[in-house]
């Protein structure tokens, strides 16, 4: 299919997402890198309004983000519905490792999310990972996904709409329109950016307001830019903005709770902080032009003359879509034992989706990992070993 442009920058994991889409449906198309092009920057804007990536065109349609529903309809192919040992909902280390751990048990695996890496694919640099004592989001993710690809496991990217038990099977709808039916399933859906829910944020998204830094910084090489929050993601977020913006507002409603090696970096680099203060009103009609902020302690409001505001403020598990088949506590996670079971037979979970206290990426393998050997276990006891035929999905 000729004529198809994505608009990329280099550290962006929903833009390998589209393009790892686009490959999968044999779909030829040209990547511009809007990170190093500041005229293929404009370019995009101009199209799309956006300031943020990724962007594909394709004659008259332009496609905001990773919208797996749209890619489908227009580059898709039907999918037939398949029958598997095991369907895994999400791509972050706990549903990448449990996937390894369920191939290695030679079950027909299949792997569904609407991006690999989740939260950990947006981090800058890790640094309590056992084994390395640095690595980006970006490369570590890199790593668990091919060593998830070097198995027998399918990954689907697209997005799961709904989930429910149905004739003594789990049926996993996408909004792709494929059906996966499983005799286990391990729900790894993590969490999803908190938002700030102020008048206009849905508006200026992708506009001046962004979720990910790490894909969107470089559209914001020498303007203002602010940075709500005031944990460790926050901080590491305002520091690598100062290699781009002109300057570097931070804003958190309270006291910075980050390790102190954040603050000895944010000082160097030169970081404004305004805390306690929150943001609101955005300002700005096409695009994001400023901000208010508030001091929480005296009242007194000002404005901010800022075109970018990243938000770092926590996530929420993304959990709606499984109300209405597992056991949830009151913030929405997914309730587990110590083993990774939920309150439903053959259906496990694990990651920063559940109660499990610690939202670690350490954490969330290792829980994947007992999430698929529990999943394995009850296999084996319910309708004997798992088929070691491998498995054929589209």
């Amino acid at each position: 299919m000729a004529g198809v442009k994505v608009y990329t920058t280099e550290n962006c994991p929903y833009c390998r997402m589209v393009q790892a889409f686009l490959r999968k449906h044999d779909v030829a198309f040209e990547l511009v890198d809007v990170g190093k092009d500041r005229e293929a920057a404009r370019e995009m804007i101009a199209l799309s309004g956006q300031r943020g990536v990724p962007v594909t065109v394709f004659g008259d349609e332009v496609i905001v983000g990773f919208d797996a529903r749209r890619l489908q309809e227009v580059f898709g192919t039907p999918a037939a519905a398949t029958v598997c040992d095991v369907t895994i909902v999400g791509g972050g280390p706990a549903g990448l490792t449990a996937a390894v751990y369920c191939a290695r048990k030679r079950m027909k695996t299949v792997l569904v999310a609407e991006n690999i890496g989740g939260q950990a694919a947006w981090s800058w640099a890790i640094e309590n990972y056992m084994g390395f004592s640095t690595i980006s989001g970006k490369e570590l993710i890199r790593k668990f996904e091919e060593q998830a690809r070097g198995f027998d496991v399918h990954l689907e990217l697209d997005s799961v709409t709904s989930v429910k038990k149905e004739d003594g099977a789990f049926l996993v709808r996408t909004a792709g329109g494929t059906e996966y039916r499983s005799r286990t399933l391990i729900l790894a859906p993590g969490k999803e950016p908190r938002r700030l829910g102020l008048p206009g944020e849905d508006r200026l998204m992708g506009k001046g307001i962004s979720i990910c830094a790490v894909c969107d910084a470089p559209l914001y090489r020498d303007k203002p830019v602010a940075v709500v929050g005031g944990g460790n993601a926050a901080l590491q977020t305002a520091i690598e903005m100062t290699k781009f913006a002109s300057s570097v507002t931070l804003i958190a409603r309270g006291a910075l709770r980050c390790d102190e090696i954040f603050l000895s970096r944010a000082e160097e680099a030169g970081i404004r902080t305004l805390s306690p203060h929150e943001v609101t009103a955005l300002h700005g009609d096409a695009a994001l032009t400023g901000i208010t902020v508030r001091d929480r302690e005296t009242g007194e409001e000002m404005n901010l003359d800022v075109e970018g505001l990243f938000l770092s403020i926590g996530f929420a598990p993304n959990t709606e879509f499984l109300k209405d088949l597992v056991a949830l506590n009151e913030r929405g996670e997914i309730l587990i034992d110590e083993n990774g079971r939920t309150n439903v037979p053959g259906v496990f979970a694990a990651g920063d989706a559940t109660c499990v206290k610690a939202k670690q990426i350490i954490v969330a393998a290792g829980d994947g990992a007992k999430a698929a050997l529990e999943a394995h276990e009850y296999l084996e006891e319910l309708v004997g070993k798992p088929t070691k035929e491998p498995v054929v999905c589209r």
